[in-house]
């Protein structure tokens, strides 16, 4: 990894509705990193499979880290790679949870404390990124909906069961989040996912798969 671009994906060990698996977000992290690796000669790291995991927390399957704890492991992990070499330090996030994203950009701080190195992490929940993969292919519609389904069906087809079964839950996370929530079913995702997952389609999940490696891609530089 010496003079190499290093990228850290990062996920979560959760319930993505009754149509998706556990480590979905580790999934889609880490194909995110590859494509972006491809684009700008980097090394992708083994993926942290657990993350700040609070709002699946009821439903079977579903295991967190305090952020403390996420904000620790990322910081050594980069560290060691600054130390081994690497000539840019990137995180590749598929788990947009605040409370764990808040973890990853307080790692990205400490690590420019401490080594005087920026982290590449572009957070691609948020509004400007997710307005562009929206015109890209499809919407961020919360979790294991339109966005996460059609990615899975890019990456792990054969782990996607049973999601054109699956009604629509119109129900906003992002708003639930605001009006203060604290989990799936209090933002009115009862079955751990929003959206429209019936409506994923391989080829949706391919366009925003590229999308992503672009978006890491070019912030990495």
């Amino acid at each position: 990894m010496a003079g190499r671009p290093v990228i850290l994906p990062t996920g979560a060990c959760e319930a993505h509705g009754p149509h998706l698996p556990l480590d979905t977000d580790v999934r889609i992290a880490e194909a995110m990193a590859k494509n972006a690796a491809a684009r700008c000669g980097g090394v992708v790291l083994p993926p942290l499979a657990y993350g700040v995991t609070r709002f699946a927390r009821n439903f079977p399957g579903t295991l967190s880290l305090s952020p403390e704890t996420m904000t620790a492991l990322v910081v050594d992990v980069l560290l060691s790679a600054h130390a081994a070499g690497a000539s840019k330090l990137a995180i590749a996030n598929a788990h947009f949870e605040p409370a764990n994203v808040n973890a990853l950009f307080a790692a990205c701080q400490v690590v420019q404390e401490r080594a005087g190195v920026t982290v590449v992490f572009p957070h691609v929940g948020s509004r400007r990124y997710a307005q562009r993969l929206e015109r890209a292919a499809a919407p961020l519609d919360g979790h294991s909906g339109i966005y996460e389904t059609s990615l899975m069906l890019a990456i792990a087809p054969r782990l996607v069961v049973g999601h054109t079964r699956l009604p629509n839950v119109y129900s906003d996370l992002g708003l639930g989040i605001q009006r203060g929530a604290t989990c799936f079913e209090e933002a009115g995702g009862a079955r751990a996912y929003f959206g429209t997952p019936a409506r994923a389609t391989r080829a949706l999940g391919e366009r925003l798969l590229e999308e992503l490696g672009a978006i890491l891609g070019e912030a990495i530089g």
